[in-house]
């Protein structure tokens, strides 16, 4: 009793109100804006340039590689150094690559070479950025209050997703300079929120020199520790096989005999359940059988992308994208939460780290897994066995870690300590 009275009773639903917390809210929605009209901007230039769908491909490939050479160190720096001139930097690096696309663009010289220069560039910039991002919210707010910051802070993203390629796209209309102009302003105005970001609580620093053991730590902590494991795990291999989104074209063209306007309904269907679950999970966080919640969410994830698989009507397959998008998001709030919370403050850089490449790796390769599929299977057939997959994994899951399943509030103390004596070790 005297350890919530030390507190505000009304504290967590307080969280938006906290000029700390906002700074970080609008710098995460800023910079995430940013990136995805940078991106538009670049798919549509780059296909411009060479009307080649393969060098799409490569430009996601591009950006993606950077974070795995980079992962050792990205997350030993963001454990080291300051977290909040770690992620100001890179969003003015970020900045400074747009500008510079801006002006390629704007002077007639860009060529897909200065792209995949600049993608790169972006990429290695993000791959420092997306951890350290991380790892610095819950220096902003108190444990309390993390499940719904974690929420709330998924909602920005979103939205920038929702908002971003629209944006982008009515932006190219007067040129992809100006979509590079209008991403760089948003980058700066996210480094500006970071610039006067005040933090609630002293985040504990890397002390110890670097060396194999330190550099590998996220690794060995992650795998140490069972309910980390399990969530990060299930998360890669629910996406990795329930990759549907990335048949949207051809479900749009070829099933649901739908134009361009369908497409993009279809590919905004799951960003607005997973922003709807995001706000609810701000409002009423999950108390009690988190493991459980978990678990279920996968589990309708899997049903949904099922019945989007044969799904012959618009309507129907927007509602099984938008219960899609939904479950997914309550998975990301359980794990993210966990991964806060269950990581000492001295670590989360790392572990941050080994998740982030785990969550673009099961993104990226979960692409391809249904293109190979849908190659063999054809499209329907792709999208049932990867629903069906993702069933098995969660009754596979559920039985290898029982730790996972049985947590039963995402503030787990024991779990915390012993955290902290497995980095003391």
């Amino acid at each position: 009793m005297s350890s919530a009275s030390a507190q505000p009773a009304n504290e967590p639903d307080n969280v938006f109100r906290d000029p700390a917390f906002r700074h970080f809210w609008f710098a995460r929605l800023c910079t995430t804006i940013g990136y995805q009209i940078l991106t538009v901007a670049v798919g549509w230039q780059m296909y411009a340039l060479t009307n080649d769908a393969f060098m799409l491909g490569m430009v996601g490939l591009v950006q993606f590689l950077p974070s795995i050479v980079l992962l050792l160190m990205s997350g030993h720096v963001a454990d080291r150094f300051d977290r909040r001139i770690i992620v100001r930097t890179c969003q003015m690096v970020e900045a400074l690559i747009a500008v510079a696309m801006a002006v390629a663009s704007f002077s007639g010289w860009i060529t897909s070479e200065y792209i995949f220069l600049f993608v790169a560039l972006l990429g290695g910039t993000r791959a420092f950025e997306t951890p350290t991002l991380q790892a610095l919210l819950p220096s902003v707010v108190t444990p309390r209050q993390l499940p719904r910051a974690v929420a709330l802070a998924s909602s920005a993203t979103q939205a920038a997703i929702i908002i971003g390629p629209a944006l982008g796209g009515f932006a190219y209309v007067a040129g992809p300079g100006v979509v590079y102009t209008i991403s760089a302003v948003l980058f700066s105005i996210a480094a500006l929120m970071v610039f006067t970001l005040k933090l609630r609580q002293a985040p504990q620093r890397l002390t110890a020199p670097v060396s194999v053991k330190t550099l590998f730590a996220g690794f060995a902590y992650i795998r140490s520790n069972p309910v980390l494991l399990g969530a990060i795990s299930l998360d890669l291999f629910a996406v990795l096989l329930g990759g549907a989104t990335a048949l949207l074209p051809i479900y749009a063209k070829d099933i649901l005999h739908t134009g361009p306007w369908g497409l993009g309904l279809l590919r905004s269907s799951p960003a607005i359940g997973a922003l709807v679950t995001a706000l609810w999970l701000a409002r009423n966080p999950l108390n009690r059988r988190v493991g459980r919640v978990m678990f279920g969410a996968v589990a309708i994830f899997g049903v949904a992308t099922m019945v989007f698989g044969i799904s012959t009507w618009l309507p129907l397959s927007m509602a099984a994208l938008v219960v899609l998008g939904a479950s997914d998001m309550i998975s990301v709030v359980v794990r993210s939460t966990l991964v806060q919370l269950d990581t000492p403050d001295d670590m989360r850089g790392r572990v941050g780290a080994v998740n982030s490449v785990f969550i673009g790796a099961s993104n990226q390769l979960g692409e391809f897994e249904s293109g190979v599929t849908a190659a063999l299977l054809g499209p329907v057939g792709a999208v049932l066995l990867g629903g069906f997959g993702t069933l098995c994994v969660v009754a596979a899951w559920m039985k290898l870690f029982p730790m996972l399943t049985n947590r039963d509030q995402l503030h787990d103390h024991s779990a915390h300590g012993s955290g902290k004596a497995a980095t003391a070790r």
